[in-house]
C-alpha cells in the first residue's frame, strides 16, 4: 500500500465480532460454515495492524444485550477499538431509555443499530412506538446505523431523517447496489434522495459480498463516485465489514481495494473517507488528529 496516500488516521468503521460458542445469534445458524464459527478480537488483530487501521468500530450482529455487552467488553481491553454501535429495544421505549442510560456510562457506546433489513416489515424504523426509542438518541449523542438491502429501506430512509433532523443516521454497506449484475436504478437515484437529508451519512463497506466472484475495486467506481458526489466526502466513510467479507476476499485485499477506489480523490476527500467522517459521525475522540 506504499503507492497510496498515508493518512494520519485510518478508521475502519464497520467491523463484527461473535462468539456463537457463547451466545445465539439466528441469522449466522442460517448462513453456516464458514461464518457460523467464533470471530474474535484476536483474529483480526494482524489484519488491522498491516493495514495500517488505527482505530476501528464494532458493529451490532444480533438484537440482544449480550451482543452489545460483549462488544464493551472487547473495547475494555482492546485499545483499537474506538467505538461500539450497540443494540436497543427501540420498539420498547421505557425499556430502551433504560438501556441507553446504562450503556451510555460508557462513553465508548456511540450509537445503536437494529437488524431492521431482517424484518418483515420495511418500514419498520418509522412505526410510532420505534419512533418514540429513535428519539431517545440524538440527546445522548448517539448516532443510528440503518441497514438497506431493497428500495423500500431507502424510501424509508428518507423520511426516517427527515423525522428526526438531529440525529446522525449512518447507512450502511452503500445500500448494496447490484453490482454483480451491474445494477443502477432505482438505486442511483433513491441515494441521491437519501443524500439529500444533511443528517444521513453513508459507509463504503460490503462492497465486494455485492459483486461478481472475480471482481475488482473498478467494479465498484461508479457506485463509490455517485455517493461521493451526492453526499460529499465529509458524509462518507469506510467498513471492512469483517468477517462477512470473508466470503468474497481476505481482510487486507478487501481492505486495499476501497483505498484503491478512493485512491482518485483529493488527499482532503481521502482524509474525510478514511478517518474524519467517522470521527464526527461516531463523535470519536479525535485526539491528536487533524480536525480541520
Amino acid at each position: 500500500m506504499t503507492d497510496l496516500y498515508q493518512p494520519a488516521q485510518m478508521i475502519d468503521t464497520h467491523q463484527h465480532l461473535w462468539k456463537p460458542s457463547e451466545r445465539r445469534y439466528e441469522w449466522l445458524e442460517a448462513m453456516g460454515a464458514p461464518l457460523d464459527a467464533d470471530f474474535g478480537p484476536e483474529d483480526v488483530e494482524a489484519d488491522v495492524a498491516a493495514a495500517g487501521i488505527t482505530g476501528t468500530v464494532l458493529v451490532q450482529a444480533t438484537d440482544s444485550y449480550e451482543d452489545t455487552f460483549y462488544m464493551l467488553s472487547v473495547a475494555s481491553r482492546v485499545p483499537v477499538v474506538r467505538g461500539v454501535v450497540g443494540w436497543a429495544p427501540l420498539d420498547r421505549a421505557a425499556e430502551a431509555e433504560a438501556a441507553l442510560d446504562l450503556y451510555t456510562e460508557n462513553p465508548v457506546l456511540r450509537g445503536i443499530r437494529v437488524l431492521n433489513h431482517n424484518y418483515p416489515d420495511p418500514r419498520w424504523l418509522l412505526r410510532e412506538e420505534v419512533t418514540a426509542g429513535v428519539a431517545l438518541l440524538a440527546p445522548r449523542g448517539l448516532s443510528l446505523d440503518v441497514v438497506s438491502v431493497v428500495p423500500e429501506h431507502l424510501t424509508m430512509l428518507v423520511e426516517l431523517a427527515a423525522r428526526h433532523p438531529h440525529l446522525t443516521i449512518v447507512l450502511d454497506h452503500l445500500a448494496k447496489p447490484d453490482i454483480a449484475g451491474r445494477g443502477w436504478e432505482p438505486w442511483a437515484s433513491l441515494i441521491a434522495e437519501v443524500a439529500a437529508q444533511p443528517n444521513v451519512s453513508v459507509k463504503i463497506s460490503g462492497l465486494n459480498t455485492a459483486s461478481g466472484p472475480e471482481w475488482t475495486w473498478r467494479d465498484w467506481s461508479p457506485y463509490v463516485d455517485h455517493a461521493v458526489e451526492h453526499f460529499g466526502s465529509g458524509r462518507v466513510m469506510l467498513g471492512s465489514d469483517w468477517p462477512v467479507s470473508t466470503l468474497a476476499g481476505d481482510f487486507g485485499g478487501v481492505w486495499l481495494a476501497q483505498r484503491q477506489v478512493i485512491a482518485h480523490l483529493d488527499t482532503d476527500q481521502q482524509d474525510d473517507i478514511l478517518y474524519r467522517t467517522a470521527l464526527r459521525a461516531y463523535s470519536l475522540d479525535g485526539s491528536g488528529s487533524d480536525l480541520s
